[in-house]
């Protein structure tokens, strides 16, 4: 096996070889030494410019083309391609190891498409039946008035209500997918600042008191981590991420339970973590429960009044802030929710 088999040496051991085989015919012929040595120079110089000739137009140079193409697919991966004119290289290996491996990202890339494909037709699925709900609702409610309920003073407050109520978890909806689109996109400008996550988070217990009072649920800062320690982050969102998370344990926590929040200091960052004593979440739900629309009960959800984007906006919040959410759970235990925040620096 030649190392590096450029043109020039297959060429050369090829014409080696032949010339050989027309030596050895050349000497059983008993042809004159002047004529042998014309003859088998002649065959050797004709033979090696052909043999070059048809390496170089037939097969390198396509090779070369080939190569070239894969990479012009390639670039944006590959930075430095000065050794496509090299032939110092192996272009058959090279060309075989390139094929290999644009073959394999080919793979990968119409893996992805198709999941993409499939996350597309779901979440328009899904985006279309939370649309279509309270629609409906308000669709219903307004005909059964025109067709006369109207002229009942009870039954058209209540069905004036309902309407309003259903047009209000439509608005929700709406405003809660362009919240979406804006993080995604990046358009969505975040304004940091250094603040207190344990008086933020005794805000939020305030604003959600009423709440856990109607299923005796206690809201309180988990013992120890009640001292005051300040972040940098933008306070609003954070606000919005507590918001999500403790309403959703109060929603889905058990009565006479209890939703605490604890508050680490990591040295650079502060870990934030939101646990409730509640029915807790299977574990095949877990990995998915990010998802946009992912509900792990579907029916009681809906009844809670959620619109199954909260704790997608609350990862996508996160990641702006470059940080990320975790979450455990054991069913009949509870559920936690921890997440990271960097830490304010010291004046």
């Amino acid at each position: 096996m030649i190392k590096n088999p450029t043109p020039e040496r297959i060429t050369l051991l090829t014409t080696l070889v032949l010339s050989l085989v027309v030596t050895v015919i050349l000497l059983y012929f008993r042809i004159p030494f002047l004529q042998f040595l014309i003859a088998l120079f002649t065959f050797g110089t004709i033979t090696y410019i052909v043999i070059l000739f048809g390496l170089e137009v037939f097969i390198y140079r396509k090779i070369k083309l080939i190569y070239k193409t894969i990479n012009h697919f390639k670039t944006s991966k590959i930075k430095n391609t000065k050794y496509i004119d090299n032939y110092n290289l192996d272009p058959i290996k090279r060309v075989n190891e390139e094929v290999i491996e644009w073959a394999n990202d080919q793979k990968q890339e119409i893996s992805q498409l198709k999941a993409t494909e499939q996350y597309r037709k779901e979440f328009l699925g899904n985006v279309s039946h939370e649309l279509k709900t309270p629609i409906f609702n308000i669709q219903g409610y307004i005909e059964t008035l025109l067709d006369g309920a109207i002229n009942d003073e009870e039954v058209r407050i209540k069905f004036l209500n309902k309407a309003a109520n259903s047009a209000e978890r439509l608005n929700t909806l709406v405003n809660d997918l362009l919240e979406i689109s804006k993080l995604e996109s990046g358009s969505l400008r975040l304004r940091p600042s250094d603040f207190d996550i344990c008086d933020l988070s005794k805000d939020v217990f305030e604003s959600y008191a009423m709440h856990a009072e109607v299923k005796h649920i206690k809201l309180r800062i988990k013992e120890g981590c009640d001292e005051p320690l300040k972040v940098h982050a933008d306070k609003d969102r954070i606000r919005q991420v507590l918001n999500n998370l403790i309403g959703n344990s109060i929603a889905y926590g058990r009565e006479n339970g209890t939703t605490q929040v604890g508050i680490y200091d990591m040295d650079d960052y502060a870990l934030i973590e939101i646990s409730d004593d509640g029915e807790g979440i299977e574990a095949e739900h877990l990995p998915r429960l990010f998802e946009r629309f992912y509900r792990t009960d579907k029916s009681r959800s809906r009844n809670s009044g959620g619109t199954g984007l909260g704790l997608s906006i609350v990862k996508h919040i996160l990641e702006a802030h470059h940080q990320s959410i975790t979450v455990r759970s054991t069913v009949g235990s509870g559920t936690t929710f921890g997440f990271t925040l960097k830490k304010a620096e010291k004046q």
